[in-house]
């Protein structure tokens, strides 16, 4: 198949796809005597791993680790596995950090909503921060 009916069966982008190939996602295509590349179901199969990594938070340099764990002849679970629990801790770190973050702002939109801006010292870019 072509280009732009393997982006459309896989839910992707002719531009995402040729990234893709770039950046060794997919193996090498063959071509058609025309010179046009001929697509495989199994690139179709990659390409939607492929969303499916990415939409799991993993980078596309995770998501080639992946593809070549499983290119070697290996089942790559484990390795996802462990992708996957990495992604649960940054994951949980971000939360922390932002419910932290969210805490603060709060708390000085407290402090800013109860107060008097006819109080605020000119002097100063602002008394609230």
């Amino acid at each position: 198949m072509r280009i732009g009916e393997a982006a459309a069966a896989a839910g992707t982008t002719t531009k995402a796809l040729r990234f893709y190939e770039e950046r060794g996602l997919l193996p090498s295509i063959g071509r058609t005597a025309a010179g046009y590349r001929d697509y495989t179901p199994e690139t179709v199969a990659r390409l939607k791993f492929i969303s499916r990594s990415k939409n799991a938070g993993l980078s596309l340099s995770q998501t080639g680790k992946i593809l070549r764990v499983r290119d070697a002849g290996v089942a790559p679970c484990t390795h996802v596995r462990s992708e996957l629990e990495q992604q649960l801790a940054d994951l949980d770190r971000q939360i922390a950090e932002l419910s932290a973050l969210r805490n603060t702002v709060a708390e000085q939109h407290r402090i800013v909503a109860a107060a008097d801006p006819a109080a605020c010292d000119p002097e100063r870019i602002c008394s609230y921060l």
